[in-house]
């Protein structure tokens, strides 16, 4: 699977937000297009697509954290489904509990081809600010939002989701061993998503692939600006190992 990240707002989150929907479907097939002499498996293009945004501003409900109107991100969804695009839906929920946000759209996850993503970076404790320090999750909670997910695909009769859980340092999850990957109804993913040189970034896919749970597939991100330089789609497939099941850009 490979993902173009961003809101719909604009490019100052992600790729994703650079162009409008249908230049945004086009760029991700062709993006996915370029992996297909590398990949024994059928390639999969898919949007990373920022749902809630940690924000500076506390808002009405004081969780340092923005809910993007579900009338905002169904047109993309739409385009998505009639694109053969995959959707994930990407979660900086702030101040407040991970499955609290996500339940907000169950009419979205509720649909066959829309994944669900957890980005700990900005899961914040009371007190704590966007930007001043990096957030954690503990797998409790995680679980907790995965076991309401893999019920939602289930009750549903709903086709295997992805779910994500952004990670570029061990503390961002507490107890990741205890993750739960009994559900069939889920596939979930440890994505690395630190940006830097290729030599740093090898190095810290080798510290978060040690020990890693078993059933747990790996994921990897790519950053147009910050990488320094960006790995291309045959480097992407041949120099890291394991070789990621998903790859997502920025």
């Amino acid at each position: 699977m490979i993902a173009l990240y961003g809101h719909p707002s604009g490019p100052y989150l992600g790729a994703l937000g650079e162009q409008d929907i249908e230049g945004t479907m086009t760029r991700v097939k062709e993006l996915a297009a370029q992996y297909g002499p590398f990949s024994d498996e059928p390639v999969v293009p898919a949007l990373d697509l920022i749902t809630t945004v940690a924000s500076a501003d506390p808002g009405s409900d004081g969780d340092y954290s923005s809910e993007t109107p579900i009338e905002d991100l169904e047109p993309w969804i739409d385009a998505a489904e009639s694109a053969g695009v995959y959707v994930i839906l990407d979660f900086q929920s702030g101040r407040t509990d991970f499955l609290s946000q996500v339940r907000l759209y169950e009419s979205l996850l509720a649909r066959p081809s829309v994944g669900l993503a957890l980005d700990p970076e900005w899961r914040l404790a009371p007190g704590e600010l966007p930007l001043e320090q990096i957030g954690t999750v503990s797998a409790e909670e995680i679980n907790t939002t995965s076991a309401w997910l893999a019920d939602l695909t289930r009750n549903q009769d709903l086709p295997q989701k992805l779910l994500m859980v952004h990670q570029f340092r061990l503390d961002m999850i507490r107890g990741r061993e205890n993750l739960d990957v009994s559900r069939s109804e889920l596939a979930l993913t440890l994505h690395a998503d630190g940006h830097g040189t290729p030599g740093q970034k090898l190095d810290t896919w080798g510290v978060l692939q040690n020990e890693m749970p078993e059933g747990i597939w790996p994921s990897w991100k790519n950053f147009y600006d910050e990488d320094q330089p960006m790995l291309t789609p045959e480097q992407t497939y041949s120099i890291i190992n394991p070789k990621p099941w998903l790859v997502t850009y920025q």
